[in-house]
């Protein structure tokens, strides 16, 4: 007999609703507490799927106070599963402190596959998926050239993810310090609005100046040769 897991990692749809497996709901049922980046959106999603489960906020501001006692709770025989807004948890997202400790405390953790959102952006790039770096969210501010600057030598495709307001200045930036390579953005994955445009970075940034910027980003750089 496996040892009785004390927390799940549940990747949850980034769009469409319909983007959740069979197992993640039947242990969304099963679990004793749901822990939730944001409790209203998830409310949503679980409404939508007739789970009723207890849900409690875990979001990257209550963290660091929280993992201490959910272990404590999962150490006593409660079972918890952790969800984000969207997509798997822990990817740019909260959930690496809370596995950590479990793991730590000797606890089994176990994670279910799904959704994450820079998977089909590479897939659908049309550029070299064999090998890649997913880099998440560059800096803001402090370390960003450091880092940009170290990409420019990376030769595995390159995958970021960034916010409309910041789309923009991010493509401009990549082309300085990468040159005009080949690139592709997806936004709104699964969702409605769902697009993709490929082209050099200089094409990305005539075009999303022309037509503005909404949605979430991903994107993806082919390495340097």
């Amino acid at each position: 007999m496996p040892e009785k897991i004390s927390l799940y990692l549940v990747p949850t749809p980034i769009g469409n609703l319909e983007d959740i497996t069979l197992r993640a709901i039947r242990v969304l049922n099963d679990v004793d507490v749901i822990l939730a980046e944001d409790t209203r959106t998830s409310g949503k999603l679980l409404k939508h799927h007739n789970i009723s489960k207890p849900l409690q906020s875990y979001h990257i501001f209550n963290e660091h106070q929280a993992v201490a006692r959910l272990v404590e709770r999962m150490n006593a025989g409660e079972t918890f599963a952790l969800i984000s807004d969207a997509g798997t948890p822990s990817i740019s997202d909260p959930g690496f402190l809370l596995v950590r400790e479990a793991i730590a405390a000797g606890l089994e953790v176990n994670c279910l596959p799904g959704a994450t959102a820079f998977v089909p952006a590479l897939v659908n790039s049309g550029l070299p998926s064999d090998k890649f770096v997913f880099e998440g969210f560059l800096p803001h501010k402090k370390g960003r050239q450091t880092r940009l600057k170290a990409l420019a030598g990376e030769e595995r495709t390159i995958i970021l993810y960034e916010s409309p307001h910041r789309l923009v200045k991010s493509l401009e930036q990549l082309k300085e310090f990468l040159g005009d390579r080949k690139a592709s953005v997806s936004r709104e994955i699964s969702k409605m609005f769902e697009e993709t445009v490929r082209g050099t970075l200089s094409e990305l940034i005539e075009h999303f100046n022309k037509n503005g910027v909404k949605g979430e980003f991903v994107v993806v750089i082919e390495g340097c040769h």
